[in-house]
């Protein structure tokens, strides 16, 4: 990226107020929600690591009760049983432990979610780059606009000049009344084109604003010797290679797969039996009067160490229904992969060509422009010396004012173009972004 923009010559410098692309970009990587989002979208992906480790590690618990029991009987014999009133009081606890020798479902599931993870950091990768493009395509949108704004504010000022002229021209008889309703319909067209493109800059300052929290009074425009270079390198095979192999919708998609992979073998482990290691100390005290006076009232103290083993023997249908339901989530996920590597393919391959052709495009308008320059110039001293009329010189404003505005689209589309590519392969970076920051006037 660092050979994609060269500047030839350094460029007047703007106002200190002006902002660069990088710094707007860091503005919106801390406020746009959108990026915040995925970002403890990312951290919630982690989590699932440890509880997933924590399927196949020990589970210790500790349980305790405490109750006050009070028996009232009354016997409707009083010489064969006695009416009495007990009180009885017990309390203690239970310390359990229990450690997965073979649960093939719990090891199975410990393998998902290393993959889990990978699919959240991926997603997180592709929130990033999501962001550089966004905000570099509201940069420019601002960029564009005012341009826009300029040119059509500097065609009104030349219009209202040749304005002028056709009406001292008529007014002398070396003109028609025809020349000056020409040149003042074009006047009233700018003056409305005028008042679009300052609304059209206003909505795309806005929308810039959504994504940084920031009203930015200038931005920094490309300075006008900027130089567009091809891809490095240069070819088309190279680039939707690396679209294939490490795009992050691919990589998402991988993981998903791998993960429907596990899932099918988790279910079909349903069938299996599963074997813990298990302990247990219980201890209870239980007194009341009665039985401490009968010497009943005791501590019990319990513990217990072996194994448990499970065997499942049928579950109604369930665990082979959920095979097939994973089987099917398999193949489903294969083809969102074949489908993620296509798309990655067509956006690379389209990005390419863009980048290709805009460069192509910027260099065919900029010789359109030396040449509507020259035909404007000709055609003002043909009006001049009577070999043209008023609206040979207005149409020849037009074209010159539109190739401008064109050139300047076509440099910013080529930039996006170019980051597209990169995002495309996998390969978009903040260091991209500075790399463009450089081609800006300073």
């Amino acid at each position: 990226m660092q050979r994609f923009i060269v500047c030839a010559l350094a460029a007047l410098p703007l106002s200190a107020a002006a902002q660069g692309l990088f710094q707007v970009y860091q503005d919106a990587k801390a406020y746009d929600a959108q990026y915040a989002a995925s970002r403890f979208a990312l951290q919630a992906g982690l989590e699932k690591r440890p509880q997933g480790l924590a399927l196949v590690l020990p589970t210790v618990g500790l349980s305790a009760s405490a109750t006050n029991q009070r028996v009232d009987s009354k016997a409707p014999d009083n010489s064969l049983l006695p009416d009495y009133v007990r009180n009885v009081r017990s309390h203690g606890y239970t310390l359990s432990f229990s450690q997965p020798i073979y649960r093939k479902q719990n090891f199975i599931q410990y393998d998902q979610a290393g993959y889990l993870v990978r699919q959240s950091e991926a997603a997180f990768g592709q929130a990033g780059q999501d962001l550089i493009l966004r905000v570099s395509q509201a940069y420019f949108d601002v960029l564009a606009s005012e341009d826009t704004l300029a040119l059509v504010r500097a065609q009104k000022t030349a219009i209202s000049e040749q304005l002028a002229q056709a009406k001292r021209n008529f007014e002398v008889g070396t003109a028609t009344i025809t020349d000056t309703h020409e040149a003042q319909a074009r006047f009233d067209l700018a003056a409305a084109q005028e008042i679009a493109a300052q609304n059209d800059l206003d909505n795309k300052r806005r929308a810039l604003q959504q994504i940084t929290g920031k009203e930015y009074g200038t931005l920094k425009p490309l300075r006008p010797d900027v130089r567009l270079a091809q891809p490095e390198p240069n070819r088309m095979d190279h680039w939707v290679d690396l679209a294939d192999k490490q795009s992050y919708p691919v990589q998402i998609q991988e993981a998903a797969a791998e993960i429907a992979q596990l899932e099918l073998k988790r279910n079909s482990a349903g069938h299996y039996p599963t074997l813990d290691l298990v302990a247990s100390y219980d201890w209870r005290s239980q007194s009341s009067p009665t039985l401490a006076s009968s010497g009943l009232g005791a501590e019990v103290n319990t513990g217990t160490f072996g194994v448990q083993l499970a065997v499942p023997i049928y579950a109604g249908g369930a665990i082979t229904s959920r095979e097939r339901e994973a089987a099917a989530n398999l193949e489903r996920t294969r083809q969102d992969l074949q489908n993620a590597r296509r798309a990655s393919v067509l956006a690379t391959q389209q990005s390419y060509l863009a980048v290709s052709n805009g460069i192509a495009q910027v260099g065919a308008l900029e010789q359109a422009l030396v040449s509507s320059q020259s035909a404007l110039d000709s055609n003002k001293l043909g009006y001049e010396v009577g070999v043209r009329i008023n609206i040979d010189v207005l149409n020849a404003q037009q074209q010159l004012f539109s190739t401008r505005r064109d050139l300047a689209l076509a440099r910013y589309n080529t930039i996006l173009s170019h980051l597209r590519l990169k995002s495309a392969a996998g390969a978009l970076r903040e260091d991209d972004l500075e790399a463009v920051s450089r081609a800006l006037q300073p």
